[in-house]
């Protein structure tokens, strides 16, 4: 393939993203009065919020969505995942260098690009960004009615996004793309943020350990994680490791259908049997694309089955402009 997209690692952000450095509280609160509740003074004496509050934590990342996304009324149900902004905003921008890829003119632009968005969550803050950053129009699917009224009710609050971001019921807990796209339906891109834990227990003790960090366990109760997580959220059987795998063998009669197939992958130790899926699904290309993930180092998995002729194919026939290709013959 042609060049690399840029490495991000855990301590820098994708250049394009719109959260490099500290946070701006003054320009958020003006943007979302209600932060003004949650800010105060660190033991550095810097401005910031209580990460180990929930609701600390949401407040800000309204105020983000708001100022940097135009996006209002952002909320989401108590005890849902409540995503770090900077961290999703990289995904996309990932998605974004993976598209450009090949492509003459760079990253595509507009709603002639289409991605699914794989459990998008009662936050659907990654078509959200999409969409705000590249212009893209979006399907997210979901299997929790919760999750999916709580999705409807952001869009209905910005309409302008909600006209280009469609919802879709997943039926089937046990499936992925099955039950939810129409037949021939096609996408430039696929994206998730999988379940990462294999179990409840693993993700409490994940929960744990989070609030070891931040210095609030007490050892006498169940720690939540301060970004919340309902338990479809966090973890299913076999953990993202499975998740993965069946995602990777489910895309295999999508073949034609996806120009690049992609999910996060929190663990490292996940790769080994995914790479093993990868290969046994007979895919044309794959990449493991470093990220950052707030502190934590994070990857994201691609790939296609397309070679460089189809995929050079699929650019000409749905991403130039008409004018383009009539001019070109």
């Amino acid at each position: 393939m042609s060049a690399k997209p840029p490495v991000t690692s855990a301590a820098q952000l994708h250049p394009r993203n719109r959260h490099q450095g500290r946070y701006d509280f003054a320009a958020l609160i003006a943007a979302s009065p209600g932060l003004a509740n949650y800010v105060g003074k660190n033991a550095f004496g810097d401005e910031s919020v209580n990460f180990a509050n929930p609701a600390a934590v949401k407040a800000l990342n309204r105020a983000l969505l708001k100022l940097f996304y135009n996006i209002n009324d952002w909320d989401i149900p108590a005890g849902y995942l409540c995503p770090p902004i900077p961290g999703r905003a990289d995904y996309i921008h990932a998605l974004a260098d993976l598209l450009a890829l090949g492509h003459k003119t760079g990253i595509p632009h507009g709603a002639g690009i289409r991605a699914l968005d794989v459990g998008v969550g009662a936050n659907a803050v990654y078509p959200l960004i999409g969409h705000a950053e590249y212009g893209w129009d979006f399907v997210g699917t979901e299997v929790s009615d919760e999750a999916m009224q709580n999705a409807q009710a952001i869009l209905a609050a910005n309409p302008d996004m909600a006209a280009h971001i469609e919802l879709r019921r997943q039926i089937s807990s046990k499936a992925i793309f099955r039950h939810v796209l129409d037949a021939d339906e096609c996408f430039d891109l696929t994206l998730c943020n999988p379940p990462f834990h294999a179990s409840q227990a693993e993700a409490d003790a994940a929960a744990r350990r989070k609030w070891q960090n931040l210095g609030k366990d007490s050892g006498k109760r169940s720690p939540k994680l301060n970004f919340g997580g309902q338990n479809r959220e966090l973890w299913c059987a076999g953990g993202e490791e499975a998740f993965v795998c069946q995602m990777v063998e489910e895309s295999v009669a999508l073949a034609g259908r996806v120009y690049w197939f992609t999910s996060l992958v929190s663990k490292s130790a996940s790769l080994t049997a995914i790479n093993r899926a990868l290969k046994q699904a007979s895919v044309t290309y794959s990449r493991t694309i470093p990220m950052a993930q707030g502190q934590k180092q994070s990857r994201l998995v691609a790939w296609t089955f397309m070679d460089r002729q189809q995929q050079n194919d699929w650019r000409q026939r749905r991403w130039l402009p008409p004018s383009v290709m009539l001019a070109g013959g």
